[in-house]
């Protein structure tokens, strides 16, 4: 474990009485509330310095709701000091009203708007959509990736369009840890890393492992691949919990991600587990 207090950049919380989450249906460990209070029984051996809360796929009209409630939770712990909500981004130039309301939020500091789930696999390439996220550099947002690897091909094309937005890959793309596959996913990574204002966030691994199975020689192979594409300078740690505790305890995977980067300076350990997220998302 770091001998330093890290920074989690990939928070979730939920309260499905409060907010409707179609996602979780049919899910039961995850289907129930996921509170703060929760999450701190869950990483008490975990020393967490700041956190950043990543939007959990509302239904669409309740965005604004959900960005207001996390608001009002950071009021309750000051550790949480950043928030990426969800915005409609597939509206173009109209979706700028309802970014100039988020950003009007100091804790607010990016847009995810997920990719993964859509059918098209030309969504993220759809005109409006691509003026939509180039929006985000007029209101100071950043925006934050979350596809399959599937999507890796056209996610590039998307990137290539807004050269002065930053991103942030969530999860390193989620490629298909399960069956140990690599390609095309490695040489998509290398094209997304040659791009100065792409970072990639390594969390939600054990996700795309095999949930009951997996071990760290399973992980370091895609660690590895992401920290030698996109150097310690751009790289930091996400919990993703509890989306992660479908398959492992929370100090489990810090373990694994210190384990996997063994070796490396005290200087590199703090970049990826702190100093980074500090910097990308100008925490307070």
């Amino acid at each position: 474990m770091p001998d330093f207090p890290i920074i989690d950049t990939h928070l979730h919380v939920w309260e499905p009485n409060r907010l409707r989450y179609p996602w979780l249906d049919g899910n039961p460990l995850l289907n129930k509330p996921y509170l703060l209070s929760d999450y701190n029984r869950a990483t008490s051996p975990v020393k967490i310095e700041k956190l950043v809360f990543l939007q959990c796929e509302c239904v669409p009209d309740q965005f604004m709701d959900e960005a207001d409630w996390v608001t009002q939770l950071a009021g309750e712990d000051t550790r949480l000091q950043g928030i990426v909500p969800w915005a409609p981004l597939e509206k173009g130039d109209a979706a700028k009203a309802d970014l100039e309301k988020l950003a009007a939020n100091p804790l607010i500091k990016g847009i995810r708007r997920i990719i993964q789930f859509e059918p098209d696999i030309e969504f993220c390439l759809q005109p409006d959509f691509v003026k939509g996220v180039q929006a985000l550099c007029d209101f100071g947002l950043h925006f934050e990736i979350c596809i399959s690897h599937i999507q890796m091909a056209n996610t590039i094309k998307l990137v290539q369009q807004c050269p002065n937005v930053r991103f942030i890959l969530d999860h390193i793309g989620k490629p298909d840890i399960k069956n140990h596959v690599l390609d095309p996913w490695r040489q998509e990574i290398k094209k997304l890393s040659e791009m100065p204002n792409v970072w990639c966030k390594i969390s939600g691994l054990v996700t795309e492992a095999d949930h009951q199975k997996w071990t760290k020689g399973d992980l370091k192979p895609y660690i590895d691949h992401v920290i030698g594409c996109f150097g310690f300078d751009r790289v930091m740690y996400g919990g993703d919990w509890p989306v992660a505790f479908q398959a492992t305890e929370y100090p489990r995977w810090v373990e694994t991600l210190e384990w996997a980067v063994s070796g490396s300076s005290e200087n590199e350990l703090r970049k990826l587990f702190r100093d980074n997220a500090n910097k990308f998302y100008v925490l307070g």
